[in-house]
């Protein structure tokens, strides 16, 4: 079985644990119930009660909880590449997102998102609440909030433009050719969209430039969007251009961010380049 989903509500009859319930209503093994379990493909309501991830195959339930398992048999095969904290300031921590790594899981699981590696991470268990994403394709810093209070103002930073967000991409053809530097005010779905950029070097014999980018809004894409609009797509970008296939992957990456900190009441700089933690694996 490769994808499927189910739905079970719990009768009075036979209460078990959840991992022998949904084993028996969907003919999946005990075994597979538990991994899927564990990388969070397992939701359970119940009665007045929030819809959340049940990880342990042993938990009990009671009757009227609904269980959901989503089930990917490839996804929950992947080993996803491992996020590196970059800083720990306790209210918040910063994060390099390795491409291919989700911000944050689906219903299909979360094994394979930064959210959870942060999880996973800190020795005494946090909350982790994002505040921002960056694509999957995309590589780079990402900032997760460790309580409702600092997700609060970190998102405020964000939704009033009050972040420097810093890109380096790889865009097909010759921009310097067109400007050295520029601003991309193409809007986006009927929005306002704003971003500026200088190259930093053409490579005459692959055709790309390397373009520096600071974006001073955050609509979906923007910036993959914008330089396919102008007519050079990023590379390795499986949206948005033509011709812009790379066996290197999608060539952009969030290189820094710039802020204000609200706890520490002075600007704080977090950059792909930095790290204050001691290395090691996420979980």
């Amino acid at each position: 079985m490769n994808k499927a989903s189910f739905k079970v509500t719990v009768s009075s009859e036979g209460l078990s644990g959840a991992g022998d319930i949904l084993a028996a209503h969907t003919g999946i093994s005990k075994a597979k119930i538990k991994d899927a379990m564990n990388k969070g493909a397992v939701w359970i309501t119940r009665p007045r009660g929030k819809r959340v991830r049940l990880r342990r195959a042993t938990a009990q339930v009671r009757q009227g909880d609904v269980l959901e398992l989503f089930y990917d048999g490839k996804l929950l095969a992947l080993d996803p590449p491992h996020a590196r904290c970059i800083s720990d300031k306790n209210h918040y921590s910063v994060w390099f997102k390795p491409a291919g790594l989700l911000t944050q899981g689906t219903n299909y699981g979360d094994h394979c998102s930064l959210a959870r590696q942060a999880e996973l991470y800190f020795n005494h268990k946090r909350p982790v609440f994002l505040v921002h994403r960056i694509d999957r394709e995309a590589s780079g810093v990402v900032l997760l909030a460790h309580s409702r209070d600092a997700a609060s103002k970190l998102s405020v930073l964000f939704q009033n433009n009050r972040v420097n967000k810093r890109y380096r991409i790889e865009v097909l053809g010759d921009l310097a050719g067109k400007s050295q530097s520029g601003i991309i005010e193409l809007p986006l779905d009927g929005k306002s969209a704003l971003t500026h950029y200088e190259v930093v070097s053409y490579d005459p014999e692959k055709r790309t430039s390397v373009v520096d980018v600071v974006i001073k809004t955050g609509r979906l894409h923007q910036i993959r969007r914008h330089f396919s609009m102008i007519g050079y797509p990023v590379m390795g970008d499986p949206r948005y251009g033509r011709g812009n296939k790379n066996a290197r992957g999608m060539m952009l990456e969030a290189v820094s961010l710039r802020f204000t900190c609200p706890f520490l009441k002075k600007q704080v700089e977090f950059s792909v380049r930095d790290t204050d933690e001691p290395s090691k694996e996420p979980g």
